[in-house]
């Protein structure tokens, strides 16, 4: 099965403007998640999608491949489908571009949901970690997701879900982590389609895809690595590495 991993990259954020240029100990997040990709190992391909210059030399100037988009998106999905588009793989994975810890034991996880018995049913699917601290239960920059039977995704949101209505039960809470994977198809879909009023409200792209009756399949996973949002996020990233012996 070929695979391609394609890394959308937007200068502007609204939280932490410029994030992925944001050092983590000598390196840009941005090329943190680059390489981190690459020495996966799984993908034919490894791809920086973005709007601005300055991420595209971050990403040339070390010898990495980068493209710069043509058009202006809402999401990182829309980004990379522009490149997907000319493109030949059975599998295109969006690497978010502030996800500089992503490892091959996840990744190669999310692949095989594409290649197991009821893989042929899949066109996208999602990593999930389980979530244990209330403060980033709690936290609106942290996507939680709700999972069926089968594992695949009811609903995603900002809030807490579900809700501890039941102060008895045990519930385990997931993050959403932001890696999808999709069949060519439903990722041309994706674009065909208007932002829908559950995406808008969230900010959260992959709503889409739910609200067109389009089943997510969620692999959980243990993921243990940090998504930046905030400058807070930084300071976290850096601790992580220390404790890994991550240079």
């Amino acid at each position: 099965m070929k695979a391609v991993a394609l890394i959308p990259a937007r200068l502007g954020a609204t939280r932490f403007p410029a994030k992925l240029l944001a050092p983590i100990k000598g390196k840009s997040v941005i090329l943190r998640t680059y390489e981190s990709a690459k020495a996966t190992g799984l993908f034919s391909d490894v791809v920086v999608v973005t709007d601005s210059d300055l991420i595209l030399e971050e990403i040339v100037k070390a010898g990495g491949k980068a493209v710069k988009s043509k058009g202006e998106y809402e999401s990182g999905t829309d980004r990379i489908a522009e490149i997907a588009a000319d493109m030949n793989a059975d599998v295109f994975v969006n690497v978010q571009g502030d996800e500089p810890f992503v490892q091959k034991e996840p990744l190669g996880q999310l692949l095989k949901v594409f290649e197991s018995a009821d893989g042929n049913e899949v066109q996208v699917a999602s990593l999930v970690q389980e979530l244990h601290e209330v403060q980033f239960i709690n936290d609106p920059n942290y996507v939680k997701v709700a999972l069926d039977l089968k594992q695949n995704a009811i609903f995603f949101s900002r809030s807490v879900i579900p809700y501890p209505r039941n102060k008895a039960n045990k519930i385990t809470y997931y993050e959403h982590i932001g890696v999808y994977a999709f069949r060519k198809k439903a990722l041309m879909d994706f674009t065909q389609w208007p932002m829908t009023p559950l995406e808008e409200a969230e900010k959260i792209e992959c709503l889409r895809f739910l609200e067109h009756g389009v089943p997510m399949r969620m692999v959980v996973t243990k993921y243990m690595g940090v998504e930046i949002d905030t400058p807070e996020d930084i300071v976290r990233a850096e601790a992580h590495m220390e404790k890994l012996g991550i240079e």
